[in-house]
């Protein structure tokens, strides 16, 4: 049975190949059209492609989802394309370059990313909110990050995924009563361009280096895959999930509760 038969998806910062796109693969699996939200023009085609390929339904979208006309055009031209919008995935999000101490960031920096991170939220959920209550009711699933809880990345990223949290759990509640629920969910160490230090320019020997030494952090002995975070997605954006909201699923094998080592 297609969980998401007949229902339309946004999902923002699906062009690389990370979370977006497994999400996207997810959905159309599960019967939803998708809408694919991003500013690479050549990544979100390739996502489209992919998708198509696999008998799924998906258009692109490209813009700055980051800013309130962004996000204003990108639901008026899903709801125009499909009449509705069912789900909204708030994924696009972005690390920062630099590769120093993280509280010493520059203010462009912090900016960029608490705006990509966090601003896209508000403005995506302030556009799409009004349309799932006039047609019934809806859901959002924001991706947060395991950094918001223990010390793992930068200041920015950290800030931004906790005050994602903190959204989340505001929100939920008070539109519980209009049928649309907002969760999120917490990725620990994945194999995304993030996590690889790809977009850093790490070598293929540096990244797998990388990788393995996260893995060893985790209890499970291994990193996490992108399907790991589709399928929760999928879960928190179906009716099997109809009495979840306000709600964080952490996907992490494990590491948030694992025992601290102490000298």
């Amino acid at each position: 049975m297609q969980r998401l038969e007949g229902r339309t998806a946004i999902v923002t910062g699906g062009a690389s190949a990370g979370f977006g796109r497994a999400i996207a693969h997810r959905f159309t699996q599960e019967g939803a059209s998708v809408v694919i939200a991003d500013l690479d023009e050549a990544g979100g085609k390739q996502t489209v492609h992919e998708v198509e390929e696999t008998g799924g339904h998906a258009v692109l979208v490209v813009g700055d989802i980051a800013t309130e006309a962004g996000a204003r055009a990108l639901v008026a031209d899903a709801h125009e394309r499909f009449g509705r919008v069912d789900i909204l995935v708030n994924n696009a999000g972005v690390a920062p370059p630099e590769r120093s101490d993280s509280w010493d960031a520059t203010e462009a920096s912090w900016d960029r990313v608490i705006q990509i991170n966090l601003k896209s939220v508000y403005v995506c959920s302030r556009a799409v909110i009004p349309l799932m209550i006039e047609h019934g009711g809806g859901s959002i699933v924001n991706i947060a990050s395991i950094a918001a809880t223990r010390a793992c990345s930068s200041a920015s990223y950290a800030a931004a995924k906790a005050g994602m949290i903190g959204y989340t759990h505001q929100v939920a509640p008070e539109l519980a009563d209009r049928n649309v629920r907002v969760n999120c969910v917490s990725p620990g160490f994945m194999r995304t361009p993030m996590s690889t230090g790809e977009r850093h320019g790490l070598s293929l020997d540096e990244q797998e280096a990388r990788l393995a030494l996260m893995g060893e952090n985790v209890p499970m002995r291994r990193m996490g895959s992108v399907d790991d975070i589709a399928a929760a997605v999928a879960y928190l954006a179906s009716d099997d999930a109809r009495y979840v909201t306000g709600q964080e699923i952490v996907v992490d094998g494990g590491f948030l509760c694992a025992p601290v080592d102490t000298p």
